[in-house]
């Protein structure tokens, strides 16, 4: 645009600064003269999902006797890496059973950001686990002593139900990273896959070494990055390898940092995916005792198959606080594997169910967790298909609950309470968030806060009980908010960006 007069100009100029500056206060929250709106989004028993309720306005304080959250993101905590579930064949099979309309929508509701969950982090094992439902039980290079992994391939992950066909398709949909553990290598680097023989025999440590880098180089050929690599899933018990933390530190130490290193991959090593909280405490101190180590090391990971020993998690961080930790697996699996009082029938269809996941996120994420990730993110009617390998410790007649069923006979998505309370944490806390401090409430809500990068302040509260009312107390201002019975709510403003 040319100006053909200086006043002309002037006045744009002061017109645009003017709304630059007006812009400015609306944004800064903490600006005294101004009003801050709260947008306000709820999920509950009586019927919303994810429903956008009428703006609340922080308001000076009044006394009054309810309860009080104060929110105060001058203090804060661990920084927020995502939330997601996982890529499994079995996942890619029930997508394949819907029209391709369908499954971009299925797809959009779990990765798009504006009208969906907005996962950021997301889990793909290596070759086989028990819902790899494409085939038979696999590895990428079944040749006995080819230590060179001349036949390496993955050619599987390829095929119609493939992990790289699932990840990719998902990608259209929105951005996320992924980590990859792995149940079993190929079995011919084992002693046996008798019970206590599964150990890796150390003279093909290089060759596993050269594994896992062939793995993450040929994803990156087909257009999956792999962000993360955990060597072992759940190891050092009976039903997968029985590697140690110990032998794992060596594998990293001496030939798995050091191939990916000399092989120029950005990949970074993670430490753990423990059965569950408390096991990562009582095993890893052996391993991460070793200096070197932890510098080859970027964060710890565990499972949530205690259902409540979060603590154990804060206990971790104290003896460990430069290596961030993350949730990375848990579901409900029939017939052992379900908390006390927890379903007799799986999948759950009911939306009640979700109160228990969300208060597990945020129990969590008072505890430390950086990432949140569940297991199955897709299955079917049966809660599966899964794969059956009695000797990899895959039995029959795994039912397990994902955050989204399709039924393939009848082709209906049902959204699990699971998907809603987890979307309050995914779609509304961004990766960079930090946790901050929120204090108060009463013995029937769970509550946690975030600051987000772009210095937005996002409250999530989980109301346990019946209707109630609460005051949100920040930057000596309040707002009175209406809690639905068995709800969770997310109150989301805009804070100072001072603070980031």
């Amino acid at each position: 645009m040319v100006f053909h007069s200086e006043a002309i100009f002037l006045a744009g100029l002061f017109s645009v600064l003017s709304n630059s500056f007006a812009s400015a206060q609306q944004h800064h929250g903490n600006n005294k003269n101004s009003k801050s709106e709260v947008q306000v989004y709820v999920s509950s028993q009586a019927g919303d999902r994810l429903t956008k309720k009428k703006n609340a306005t922080f308001i000076s304080e009044t006394n009054s006797s309810l309860p009080v959250i104060t929110v105060d993101e001058r203090k804060f905590f661990q920084t927020i890496e995502g939330f997601g579930a996982t890529f499994n064949e079995a996942g890619m099979i029930c997508l394949n059973s819907l029209s391709l309309t369908d499954q971009n929508s299925v797809l959009r509701s779990l990765f798009d950001s504006v009208t969906g969950s907005g996962f950021t982090v997301m889990k793909s094992p290596i070759a086989a686990c028990d819902f790899a439902s494409a085939g038979p039980w696999y590895s990428y290079n079944e040749t006995p002593g080819d230590t060179l992994m001349t036949h390496f391939n993955i050619k599987r992950d390829l095929g119609p139900n493939g992990l790289i066909t699932y990840i990719k398709k998902a990608s259209r949909s929105g951005k996320f990273k992924i980590e990859s553990p792995m149940d079993f290598a190929p079995d011919w680097m084992y002693y046996s896959l008798k019970q206590g023989e599964k150990h890796i025999r150390p003279h093909y440590y290089n060759a596993l070494a050269r594994y896992y880098s062939r793995y993450i180089q040929s994803y990156s050929e087909n257009g999956v990055h792999i962000d993360y690599l955990n060597l072992f899933n759940e190891a050092d018990n009976g039903w997968y390898s029985n590697v140690s933390y110990k032998e794992m530190s060596e594998m990293i130490k001496n030939y798995v940092a050091p191939r990916l290193k000399s092989d120029q991959l950005s990949t970074k090593i993670q430490f753990g995916e423990t059965a569950n909280r408390p096991e990562a405490i009582q095993k890893f101190p052996a391993a991460l005792s070793d200096i070197e180590l932890r510098k080859d090391i970027n964060s710890l990971t565990v499972h949530g198959y205690d259902w409540d020993k979060f603590s154990t998690l804060t206990d971790l961080h104290n003896k460990y606080p430069n290596l961030p930790i993350w949730q990375t697996e848990v579901c409900y699996a029939m017939p052992n594997n379900v908390p006390p009082n927890g379903p007799a029938k799986l999948p759950v269809y009911e939306f009640a169910d979700g109160e228990y996941w969300g208060n597990m996120i945020i129990n969590d994420m008072k505890n430390w967790v950086s990432a949140w990730i569940y297991w199955n993110m897709i299955l079917d009617e049966k809660g599966g298909p899964w794969l059956v390998s009695m000797e990899h410790g895959d039995p029959d007649n795994n039912n397990q609950h994902p955050v989204v069923i399709i039924n393939r006979t009848t082709k209906k998505v049902s959204y699990t309470g699971l998907y809603y309370y987890l979307s309050h944490f995914s779609k509304f806390v961004r990766p960079g968030a930090r946790r901050i401090e929120c204090t108060g409430g009463s013995a029937q809500i769970n509550i946690v806060g975030f600051q987000n990068p772009d210095s937005s302040i996002v409250v999530n509260i989980i109301n346990n009980g019946r209707g109630m009312d609460c005051k949100i107390a920040w930057n000596n201002k309040i707002i009175i908010q209406n809690l639905p019975a068995h709800s969770i709510t997310a109150l989301k403003w805009k804070g100072s960006l001072n603070n980031r």
